[in-house]
């Protein structure tokens, strides 16, 4: 139960993590990519590796980025109208980090964009509000996803909707094993019985089961 995020130097440098083992990712998003913005107050912006979806959130204290990041999430993947059953499982499923330096230098790219489109709204429309300010960015046509999703909100959107059908055809299939297996108990009770009864009285050390 584990991601990464992967910062940039300057943030590298405030955050300042310990060596840590490298774990599979194993959240439904996948990984981030964070960089700092030294604005009053100072902030981060984390954009999602699958969806380039973006969360805004405070920089102080810098080392206690990753055990807030989690809370800031999911009030955006909330407002995104993200099930709250997706939502849970994503966060059950970040307690686990690992920070380390960027890679993508597309996305590097992204948050650059995002950057410079958040010292705009700054300006020009005075967003102080962390969460509309990232639903706005969400909403932002993006190069990487022009020929598929266009902007991070739709793109999210289609990741939450795949999840939720992979875990619906699970359940289903679950289901269908269950019912076959009462089935069979229902068609072979009589015979089950018997053959049980026979074990207990003469003290065999196995009983009747299904054979696959």
């Amino acid at each position: 139960m584990s991601y990464k995020l992967h910062c940039t130097k300057k943030l590298l440098d405030r955050i300042k993590p310990l060596a840590a083992v490298e774990e599979p990712t194993t959240t439904q998003l996948g990984d981030w990519y964070a960089c700092p913005w030294f604005w009053k107050p100072q902030l981060v912006l984390l954009v999602n590796e699958k969806t380039l979806l973006p969360v805004v959130m405070p920089l102080a204290p810098a080392n206690e980025i990753t055990l807030h990041f989690p809370n800031y999430l999911g009030q955006v993947l909330f407002e995104h109208g993200v099930p709250r059953e997706f939502i849970e499982r994503e966060i059950a499923l970040m307690r686990q980090v690992t920070v380390c330096k960027t890679e993508n230098r597309s996305l590097v790219g992204m948050m650059n964009q995002f950057t410079y489109q958040a010292e705009g709204y700054r300006e020009y429309r005075g967003f102080d509000d962390l969460l509309g300010l990232a639903l706005q960015l969400a909403d932002t046509p993006c190069g990487p996803l022009i020929k598929t999703t266009v902007t991070p909100e739709r793109a999210l959107a289609a990741v939450v909707a795949e999840a939720m059908q992979e875990k619906c055809d699970g359940d289903k299939a679950n289901h269908v094993k269950v019912l076959a297996g009462v089935k069979w108990q229902e068609d072979n009770a009589a015979a089950i019985q018997s053959f049980n009864a026979y074990v207990n009285k003469h003290g065999l050390p196995f009983k009747l089961y299904r054979v696959k």
